[in-house]
Parts: C-alpha cells; structure tokens; sequence
C-alpha cells in the first residue's frame, strides 16, 4: 500500500476531527493520526463511529494528520452509544449512588442483547451496600439469565474477574447511566488513563455527564475497552415480534418448545410457551406496550419531504410534531371565545 495511504481503527469522535489508530506504525513509528472526513462520505449518508475500520489518505506523517475517505465493512454495530465492530457489551449499573432502576436496567440489556454478542452485567459501587443487599441484587439478574460481577473500587473487590473478561480479545464497550462509574472503572483497571470523573447530583440522585464522547482504550493485547457517555433511556428495538429472544430467561424457554402461533407475542395466549409469572414480565409488558404504541424504537422525527434535484430525498419534522406559530395560536384562541351577549349551545342548559 502506498505510504500516503492506511487502513485502521477510528479510536475517538471529536466534532469534525476523528483518532484513527492504524493497523501497521507508519515512518517515525507513527500509529496514530488525527483525521478529517471527506465531504463525499456525509453527501452518501455514510456516518462514522467509533470502532469502525476506516481507509484514509493524503497521509502527512510530519504532522500526523490525514483525511477518512471510505469505511470498511463492519461486522457489527451498537446505535447508543455509537460503537461499530464490538464483539462484548458490558452494561454496567451502580447498587447505590444512584440506586439501580429494574426497568432502565432492562432497557439497557435489551440494547444489549440487539447487537448479538455477548453481554455481561456489572454492578459497581458494591461497597456501598451491605453484603445480603448484594446478594439480593446477584440473586435476582441470575434469574433474568445473567452472571453479574459486583465491583468495589476501594476495596479492589470484582477488579479481577472484571479484567479478565474485558482482556479477551476483541471490542468491549462499557455502557449504562450517567454515574455509575464506568469511567472510574477503567482508571482502576488502568490507573495511567486519568479520565474525568464526577460526583452524583445530590438533589436528583443522577450522575452528571462527564465523558463527552466515545473513546477506545487497550487493556490487553488485541482487547479495546470503549468508555461511553452515559444516558438514562436506551431505545428499544423496532420490532415487537422479536422482543421476548432479548430476554435469555425467555430465550432459553423458547428454544425448547415453540409457540403453537408463529405470531405470539407471549401475553398468555393459548398455546404460548411461556407461562405467565416469570420474573421480568411486567417489565417486558411495559416495552411491548411501548414499541406497539409507536412511542419508542428509535423511529424517526423526521417526515418524507420533496425530492430534490440531485435526487436525494429532503427530510422534514412529522407534522405531528410541529408547533403552530404563535400568531396562529393566538387567533385561534380568540376564535374559540364566544362573543359577548351570546351564549355557547354547549353551555345551554
């Protein structure tokens, strides 16, 4: 390949600019380049994320810059937070500090399990509860179908086992709401980091934002950790009919016997394979309730519009989601008022 072209890994997003980390050091033992992204790949519709395999060209090594002009293939892709080409998916929620959530917590291990890869669940902060509380947490996800590691930072607790399966190689991104930890996590699995960190909102109990982007760091050799910025409301799949496979208590019960209607969306239907009573079920009856209503999903604000003259399709906001003008509001509300000495038929008794 030329010298004034590379292949590599996008490690970081920062506004126009993106950290490619290159598959093989360039002269003067460069491996990282700071990188534009060509016009043409936002005129295709082609977005960047981090993890994704890029090629990029017009190479100044003196400087260590360069420009992205195509994306590679990806295997796989997590829409929130943006990851592209992850092999695990750690979600992580804190005991306390703020107090975990069963329902977000769900939601999470749902984005999760969409992506098909393997997921493992983290509980941080477990200093900070007692050790039956703790125990009481790990007993009830083992019935959701998940072996959680529970981590105490200044006790070195969890840190380990946690370690080894980050090590593994591959992409693993860590994951969950603001606060719980993530970050600190991997400045206890690598001190040398130094990321920003902050403390938990007092008055609301939520973590402030302090990771601002998605970042890959190496933890072992051929193992990315991605840290993420926290968000409180992950999107559910789009589709209804495959809700219950991301739940492995419900997966597990589906592998070995079949619904007697192909359509079933386990709601205690005759025939249904699953029986009602079964630990998550309100909680899965909340999400079916949501994706049926329309009302999550990750669908679009955004409405056909006119095609323009190269071809592409103009989106504009749904209409539904409009707000009138305030001038029309107001004539609007004026024409609702009944005039003076003449009463409303509706107020007629």
């Amino acid at each position: 390949m030329a010298e004034d072209t590379a292949t590599g890994r996008v490690a970081a997003l920062l506004a126009n600019f993106c950290w490619v980390e290159l598959d093989s050091p360039g002269p003067g033992a460069i491996t990282r380049l700071l990188c534009t992204r060509r016009t043409r790949l936002g005129k295709r519709g082609v977005q960047i994320c981090s993890g994704d395999r890029v090629r990029v060209e017009a190479i100044d090594w003196a400087a260590a810059r360069a420009a992205v002009v195509a994306l590679l293939p990806r295997s796989t892709l997590l829409a929130r937070p943006a990851v592209a080409n992850l092999t695990r998916v750690v979600v992580v929620a804190a005991l306390a500090e703020p107090e975990p959530d069963p329902l977000q917590l769900t939601r999470f291990l749902i984005a999760a399990e969409a992506t098909g890869q393997a997921v493992d669940l983290v509980f941080s902060k477990a200093d900070r509860l007692d050790g039956a509380a703790v125990a009481a947490w790990r007993e009830r996800v083992q019935a959701w179908g998940y072996e959680p590691i529970a981590v105490s930072i200044p006790g070195g607790h969890g840190l380990e086992e946690l370690r080894a399966r980050l090590s593994r190689p591959g992409l693993a991104v860590l994951c969950g709401p603001s606060g719980v930890g993530k970050s600190s996590l991997l400045n206890a699995l690598r001190p040398e980091l130094e990321l920003r960190i902050g403390a938990v909102s007092g008055r609301l109990q939520r973590g402030r934002h302090t990771t601002r982007h998605v970042e890959l760091f190496a933890l072992a050799p051929g193992a990315l950790v991605a840290d993420s910025p926290g968000f409180n409301r992950p999107l559910l799949p789009g589709d209804p009919a495959g809700l219950a496979r991301l739940f492995p208590e419900l997966r597990d019960r589906l592998d070995r016997r079949s619904c007697q209607f192909r359509d079933c969306l386990h709601l205690g239907d005759p025939g249904c394979a699953i029986e009602p009573g079964w630990p998550r079920e309100s909680f899965y009856r909340q999400c079916l309730a949501a994706l049926a209503a329309g009302s999550d999903g990750g669908q679009s604000r955004c409405a056909p519009g006119r095609r323009l003259e190269d071809g592409r399709q103009e989106t504009r906001l749904d209409p539904r989601l409009r707000r009138g003008s305030r001038r029309r509001r107001r004539q609007g509300a004026e024409a609702a008022e009944p005039l003076e000495g003449i009463s409303s038929p509706d107020r007629e008794g």
